[in-house]
This record gives C-alpha cells, structure tokens and sequence, in this order.
C-alpha cells in the first residue's frame, strides 16, 4: 500500500503530465491555476522546525554573500562591518538531512521553464507536511548553503590550500577568473539582485508569521496575505529554482548557454512590492488596533478630559490649536482642563438649523465657565470643496472647533463606540474624559436649557415629565401653546392617505360640536400636522414634528419601559401608516392611535358616549379604544432611526408588550420639504 508521500508524489506528477501546456505558458498562469497545481502538494504543517532561527542563519549567509559579489563585480564600497549579524537560538539544530534533499532538487538542472516549474512542485511534495513560510525558508537555505560557499572559496582560493582544492571542485574558477567574470559580469549582477530580492520576499512571509500572533480581527489585511501566501511561495521556490540553474550554467563548460531569467526577475519584483504593500496594510491596521485599544481604555479611566480630547484628536508628534468661533482666533487646547466638554461630532452636511441648535446652550456656557462645546469634523477624506465648506460652516459656530484631519482609528471610534453614523450628535465628556451622555443632542432639541447639563440626573428628571408632547409642538405654530396653557384638548394627526386626514377632520369636527361634549365642557382643537393654514403640505412642520418624536424615543429607547415610553413607541410606530392621531389636555398626553382605530372610536361615540357621564371624558375615550384595537389586532411597525446607535436586543410592542419581531428597515420620506440645490 502506497504510503501518504508515495500517493502524494503520484498525484503531483500526475498534474503536471496533464498539464504540460499550462506549464509552457508560466507566467501567464492564473493564481487559481497555481493553487490548483500546488494544492496537492500540500497535506499538512504538522513538520516544526526552529524555521526563525534557520532564517537567521540564511540572512547572515546571503547578505555577506551578495555583498562580496557586489564588491568584487561592482568595486562597491560597502564594508562587511556595516551588516547586522544577527544570532540564531542557541540551541538551534539545522535540518540538514532536508536541506541535502532539496538543495539534490535543486542542482545541476537543464535550463528551461517546464524544468524549473517541475522542480518547484517536486521541492513542494518533498516539503508536503511543512507550513508554506517553512516551504520557502528551507528551499532558500538549501540554495544559501551552494551560494555562500561559493564565494566564501571565491575568497580564499588564493590565500588557502583547502579552500583552492574545495574551489576547483566547485568550478570557482571557471567563472572568477578576471577575463571570465568580466564576460558575465552582467549575468552575475542580475543573479545577486534576484537573490536579494528573493531574500527580501521570505522575509516578508516571516514578518507576516509573526504578525498571525495577533487577534485576526485586528489585522482584516493578514488574512488576504496568509490566502495568497502558496501561490507567493510558489512564485519565491520558481525563482530560487531558476538562480539555481543559472549558477550552474555560468559555473560549467558552457557558460554562455542561453537561460534568461529575466522574467523570474520581474515576477519575483512584482511579487516583492505586492507584498510590502500588504505588510504596510498590516501593520497599519494593527497600529490602528493598539491605538483603538488605548484610548478606549483611556475613555474608561478617570483622567483629564483633555488628554481624552488630545488622544481623539491629534496624533502624537503633532498638536494643534483650537478655532475660537467667538474671536476667530487659535487657542491652546489648555482651555479645556477640568471643563465638561460637549463634543459637537458632524460631517459636513449639516444645516444652519443643527447650528441653530446649539447656540442656546452655548449662550450657557457663559454662565457655566466650566463648560466648553467643541465641533468635531468628520471627514475621511478632504478635497478643496469641502476645506471651503468647513470653512462656510465653522464661521457660523461661535464656540471652539478642531481644526486638524481626524485619524483612522478616531474616526472608526467614534463611528463603533460612540455610534456616530450621519447625523449630527453630541457627545458629553465631563472633567474626567467619561462618557456622560452619548447623544446629548436629542435632550438639547428637545428641552434647551432646561435639561441642562444633559446629564443622566438631568435626564432622569426630564424623562418623568408626562407633558411630552410639549417641546415636540412648541415651535411649531403660536397657537398651540395658547391651546396649551388653556388647557384644552388637542387632536394632532396626520397620515400618508389624504383621504384619512379630510375624513378624520370632518369627523372629529363632528364629535367635537356633539352635545354632550360640549355639556362636558370639554373643548378640543383639531392641528393636522403637516398641514398649511391654507390646507397644502408643510413639510418642513412634519419633519420637526418626527424629529422631535425620533428624539423622545432615542432618549428613552435602551431604558425600562414606563407609561410614556410606550406611548411615544406607540405613536413613532405609526409615522409611515395610512393615518394617526394623538390627543392631549394641554401638554399631557391622554392617548396615542392608529389611525383606523381612533377614527373608529370618534365615528362610534354614541356607543360610548354614556360612559363619559358616568367615568368621564378621558377615561371612557381609552376604554373604548382599548377595546377596538383588541378587536382589530393591527401589526405594530416599529423603524428605529440610525442615530440609535447600539440597537436594543429586543423591542417590546407598543400594543401588547409581547416581544416584537426584529427586521432591517430603509425608508426615505420626503419629509423635510424639497430636496435644495446643493443636493
């Protein structure tokens, strides 16, 4: 029975017979042609050997090797000095009986690509159980041990007997003779610069070994290097394989037989820079990581906020001022010490209503000099339109502004841990550089000062507020905050379906003007929201209304579900339906609807109307409602906005509290009026 290298070494020849004519286009073989070729060879990497410490050995060989031939063909000037030796393990043992293996591969082949490919894959099956980087090292130190000593007897075959009688054997003089290296300077040129490179390349394979230690996903590029690595060694074993062959050429009785390795070089070259790319990836990716790594700990730690603003927004050799927007002066970073800090974090497409927003509290800071606001720009890659831009758009702050080009691993932690993604948000840091409110923004829009400082206890306060509605409809039109402060009862609706919103106002009209209603004394208002005092759209009223709606919602969306979180749930649910209405006494809420039930609850009122004398109004209104929306059992649509962030794990129904179903939803609503020129 064949062993496992016996069938392995039939397979291989078997492939390369069937192959012949791929083999005769080298060069132009595709990588996937290469792996399908080479896959065979491979059973395992289960064959350790101290392959750092052999390539130690290799490196100290080839660069003292091809610097004598540099001296001796070039007249170079480099001294032997000048070369770092460097140690292998002490303990080291040389797997020479592997070596002798494939340097018997290796030697004295016929010149010619088919040769030199069938070689290759012979050297691969000889090293089937070795890792692909151990492939390459080893097929490197076999050709080291020919090419080191040849030019080692180079130099003493003159001075030393032994060493003259070891270089006649080895055929040193047929090609060190001055008029016969003269003749082949060129070629010997050529053959030590392939060899440098070759040299340049495995050492880039053990770089890449010693990078595998690290977590993969620190370094995303390793893994395409470790992918192309076989076809990398493939190409590395050709070209020590054709250095070989051309060796032997220069060293016989035939030394100007034609063997052009040329393309060996230019593959080995494209081969080399490909690879420096990626380990430029690498490292880069990992230096990004250790970054990362340091300053989310740094977010974690007690320490100087602005040496956390320091870390986030400058690297480490260069420091930049600050912008005064008041002034429009630099300022040093100092004078941010000890100050709770609102990073204002945007990209460029903001508006002057985003900017509008916060200068209410940047007016409070005046008051609280221990408060700074400093605008963050992100943008990951800067063109001369955008510089002017930022330049339009920081002239409008009149508080601080970063004033440098934020780095990879900035962006990328303030993308995944502080949850920016498009919109506009504020990130609060108090004198520590703690996270004190991830998106302060929602509160500020909200609330204005009086959710200063937009802390958690400022937070926890204002969530107990029932009067929510309150701070959505403020700005929208005068009237609703005399409705307000009146007390009355407010219909807000709206919907997609026109046909919903005429046939809810002309009903509710109704009900409203209805007797016992009016014998209650209880006054409603009607204000379709989104609608002009002239009755055509206003979108610019319905996206400051949702917006406000998104904002109550994200800041209670990872909280414990109270009374008014669902309803705000339940009414942010409805924002895409056909219609909806919320009614409020003042600024509380009393309840929020879809807008088939609710219009069903006013059409019906005679069959409810008995029990507003007898519970009351709102009481009877919930009851009744409660009672259809059992009977209907409408599916709840939940979109939750991006400025989220960290989406919960699970969303409780707004309706019926069971666990709702989680989906991935993209809308685009046109809600925020006309798209603008710039758009």
């Amino acid at each position: 029975m064949l062993n496992l290298t016996q069938s392995v070494a039939t397979k291989v020849t078997s492939t390369v017979q069937n192959l012949g004519e791929e083999v005769l286009g080298l060069f132009t073989m595709s990588d996937k042609k290469i792996m399908d070729l080479i896959y065979a060879t491979h059973v395992h990497s289960d064959n350790q050997f101290d392959e750092d410490s052999l390539f130690v050995i290799v490196e100290n060989i080839l660069k003292r090797a091809t610097q004598t031939v540099d001296k001796v063909v070039q007249g170079s000037q480099i001294h032997a000095e000048n070369i770092e030796e460097k140690a292998p393990q002490a303990n080291f043992s040389v797997p020479l009986c592997t070596l002798k293996k494939i340097g018997c591969e290796l030697s004295c082949k016929a010149p010619g690509d088919d040769v030199a490919h069938k070689t290759t894959l012979a050297i691969l099956n000889q090293l089937s159980t070795y890792s692909w980087e151990a492939k390459a090292v080893l097929t490197l130190a076999a050709f080291t041990i020919e090419y080191g000593e040849f030019w080692l007897l180079s130099q003493h075959q003159h001075s030393d007997q032994l060493a003259k009688s070891l270089a006649i054997l080895k055929r040193v003089p047929i090609l060190t003779k001055p008029t016969e290296l003269q003749k082949r300077r060129q070629a010997v040129v050529d053959l030590n610069i392939i060899i440098k490179t070759i040299l340049q390349v495995v050492e880039i394979f053990d770089e890449f070994e010693k990078l595998s230690i690290h977590d993969p996903k620190d370094i995303p590029g390793l893994s395409v290097a470790i992918d192309h690595m076989p076809v990398d060694v493939y190409w590395s074993i050709l070209a020590v394989a054709a250095v070989s062959t051309k060796l032997t050429i220069l060293t016989s009785d035939e030394p100007d037989k034609p063997f052009d390795i040329s393309p060996y070089a230019q593959k080995i070259h494209y081969t080399l820079n490909k690879l420096k790319i990626q380990l430029i990836i690498c490292r880069k990716q990992l230096e990004e990581a250790k970054n990362y790594r340091i300053f989310w700990k740094l977010t974690r730690t007690p320490t100087e906020v602005m040496e956390v603003f320091k870390a986030l927004t400058f690297t480490k050799d260069k420091v930049q001022p600050l912008i005064d927007g008041s002034t429009n002066k630099t300022v040093d970073i100092d004078v941010l010490r000890k100050s709770n800090v609102f990073l204002f974090i945007t990209g460029l497409d903001i508006t002057d209503d985003d900017i509008s927003t916060l200068k209410p509290v940047y007016e409070g800071t005046k008051k609280h000099k221990d408060y700074k606001i400093v605008w963050i720009p992100v943008v990951e890659k800067w063109t001369t339109e955008l510089q002017k831009k930022f330049e339009t758009l920081r002239s409008k702050m009149p508080w601080f502004t970063v004033q440098t080009t934020l780095t990879t691993t900035s962006i990328k932690f303030i993308k995944e841990e502080w949850n920016f993604k498009s919109k506009p948000t504020v990130v609060s840091l108090n004198p520590q550089g703690q996270v004190e409110n991830l998106n302060a923004l929602h509160l500020i829009r909200l609330w204005g000062m009086e959710a200063f400082p937009y802390n958690k206890t400022a937070e926890e306060t204002i969530s107990k507020n029932r009067s929510w509605i309150g701070p959505v409809v403020d700005n929208i039109d005068p009237v609703i905050q005399t409705w307000m402060k009146e007390e009355k009862y407010i219909f807000f609706y709206g919907g997609k379906d026109n046909e919903w919103v005429q046939q809810f106002t002309k009903k509710t009209t109704t009900f409203a003007n209805d007797p016992i209603i009016k014998e209650a004394k209880i006054n409603i208002e009607l204000f379709s929201v989104g609608k002009s005092g002239k009755g055509g759209e206003d979108h610019g009223i319905l996206g400051k209304f949702w917006n406000g709606i998104e904002s109550l919602f994200l800041t209670k969306v990872n909280k414990p579900v109270d009374p008014v979180t669902q309803e705000i749930q339940k009414l942010l649910s409805y924002k895409n339906e056909s219609g909806w209405a919320l009614l409020s006494k003042g600024s509380t809420v009393v309840i929020a609807g879809h807008g088939f039930t609710i219009l069903r609850a006013v059409e019906e009122f005679d069959k409810w109307k008995d029990v507003v004398k007898a519970k009351g109004f709102e009481i009877a209104l919930k009851e009744y409602h409660g009672k259809l929306v059992q009977s209907v059992r409408q599916c709840s649509r939940l979109d939750i906005p991006t400025a989220t962030g960290k989406v919960p794990d699970k969303m409780q129904c707004p309706e019926c509290t069971r666990i709702m179903e989680a989906f991935v939803s993209y809308k685009c609503c046109h809600i925020d009026g006309p798209l603008s020129a710039h758009h």
